[in-house]
């Protein structure tokens, strides 16, 4: 995947760091390709979150939690789907892998 900073890739990061409210969280790698079908034009999202200190493991429970069914708002674009990939606990900190597909509004 190629690196994007469009639109889609902002306001998915924008929703994605609300979520997260008070959590303390950066991101690790993030990556978008452009996407299309007869019918729709969107992108493709992978994202890697690290969630830090002491309440990591809970933090990422509670943004986990309900993930797939959420409601986003994305300015311009809907969030067609999203899933988590990949977790990995560590001591103090929890990684998260997310992969997402946007689709731009009409």
């Amino acid at each position: 995947m190629r690196e994007l900073s469009g639109d889609a890739t902002s306001v998915l990061l924008r929703a994605l760091g609300r979520r997260l409210g008070a959590a303390e969280w950066r991101i690790e790698n993030l990556a978008s390709d452009e996407w299309a079908s007869v019918t729709f034009t969107g992108a493709r999202h992978a994202v890697t979150l690290i969630l830090g200190g002491a309440d990591a493991a809970a933090n990422a429970d509670r943004f986990l939690d309900g993930l797939e069914a959420a409601e986003f708002r994305l300015r311009g674009h809907i969030l067609a789907d999203i899933a988590l990939v990949q977790r990995e606990d560590g001591m103090e900190s929890v990684r998260l892998r997310i992969e997402a597909l946007t689709v731009e509004e009409s």
